[in-house]
């Protein structure tokens, strides 16, 4: 089963991720998606790498920035996944390509292809993404065009997905149950 997680920034997220996916199987893949672009960045993926190797080798890392959709294809039917996530995978894309048309033509290209991938997946799979539509209009164009793709690629999961869970203020409500249908 595919399990979407969303959230604001710094929301508990990404924990209640790591939680639920421990709850569901003893050995794990965890796919990180972060470039380190800056010294800031540097710093976070260096904690999140010694935090994961202190877990007690409950995790195999893979890190992987813009190849993820083939990835999950390579991994479909082995251990349970958690992919975190997914908004820094989409700016990896966009960034990934210069032309503002070209980088949107690719960007919708790749999100196509992850949710194939997901569709497709045999296993556990467990999604982090970040809710960023929620806040104000971006400035500039690729801000925008980030938002935008987020979130359509956002809906798109949230239908391939069995279950999908917004976590606020670290308490994570799952949504699926309670959508409302016409």
């Amino acid at each position: 089963m595919s399990i979407l997680v969303t959230g604001g920034a710094r929301s508990g997220k990404s924990g209640f991720a790591e939680r639920l996916v421990h709850s569901l199987a003893d050995q794990a893949v965890y796919v990180a998606t972060g470039q380190a672009f800056d010294e800031e960045m540097k710093a976070r993926i260096a904690l999140h790498r010694k935090l994961r190797e202190e877990s007690g080798g409950a995790w195999e890392i893979l890190e992987e920035p813009l190849e993820l959709p083939a990835l999950l294809d390579r991994l479909s039917g082995g251990k349970a996944v958690l992919v975190d996530c997914l908004t820094l995978w989409l700016s990896n894309v966009l960034l990934a390509v210069e032309d503002q048309e070209d980088r949107q033509e690719r960007a919708e290209r790749e999100i196509s292809r992850l949710e194939q991938s997901v569709s497709s997946f045999r296993g556990t799979l467990v999604l982090v993404t970040n809710e960023v539509g929620d806040g104000i209009v971006p400035e500039y164009a690729l801000g925008r065009l980030y938002r935008d793709l987020a979130g359509r690629m956002n809906a798109l999961l949230a239908r391939r997905c069995g279950q999908v869970f917004l976590v606020t203020a670290g308490i994570p409500i799952e949504l699926k149950s309670r959508e409302y249908r016409l």
